[in-house]
């Protein structure tokens, strides 16, 4: 079954990407309104190997319906969403919602 997966952040580096599920995802620019970044200290020994970056972006619910997060968004086999939740450190969690497009799909907010 095919997913819909929004990233914002390190999940759109190649090599996260090879690491992570093998290949390298195709994937189409996207918008989520009503949320805006901040940054989180990871910990994560195996996140920290493949991203080679302490800080990543998360993203989290605004008040300003106008904030808006820019990505992209891949198609992904249901398998390599599980995936990706493995890589996904527990202070982000993954929830459905709809896009600037209309699509919907997956993506990893603040827990």
């Amino acid at each position: 079954m095919k997913e819909l997966l929004f990233s914002y952040g390190t999940l759109q580096l190649e090599k996260v990407q090879v690491e992570s599920f093998g290949r390298k995802l195709n994937g189409t620019d996207e918008i989520l309104f009503g949320y805006k970044l901040e940054q989180l200290q990871i910990t994560d020994s195996s996140v920290l190997e493949k991203s080679e970056q302490e800080l990543h972006p998360i993203a989290l619910p605004s008040n300003d319906p106008n904030d808006r997060v820019k990505g992209t968004l891949y198609e992904i086999s249901t398998e390599e969403l599980n995936q990706a939740d493995t890589y996904e450190v527990s202070d982000y969690k993954r929830i459905k919602t709809t896009f600037d497009s209309g699509k919907q799909g997956w993506v990893y907010i603040k827990s």
